[in-house]
Formats: structure tokens, sequence, C-alpha cells
């Protein structure tokens, strides 16, 4: 963005930054780390056993 821009232009810039944000990224982002880390624990299980034994 060039500092030429008017307000409405950079309004609809921050809408359309923060629906990406909000919709997608975000909910993307807690899959991936939620999944990543239950792959984590059942790797690590496989390898040490479950953590009674």
């Amino acid at each position: 963005m060039s500092d030429n821009n008017n307000p409405e232009q950079v309004k609809k810039y921050e809408k359309n930054t923060f629906i990406f944000l909000a919709v997608f990224l975000a909910p993307i982002l807690s899959i991936i780390i939620v999944g990543g880390f239950g792959f984590a624990v059942w790797i690590s299980q496989m390898l040490f056993g479950p953590p009674t034994s």
C-alpha cells in the first residue's frame, strides 16, 4: 500500500485482512497445532509405551 490511499481503501483492506485472519488462518493454524501435538503424543506412546507402563 502506498501513502496516497484514501481512508475507504484502507478500511476495506483492514476488513479483508481481519476476515482472512479470523475465518481462515486462525482455524487452520489451530487444527495444525492441535493435530501436530496429538501426532507427537501418539508417536511418543508408540516408542515409549503408554504413561501407565
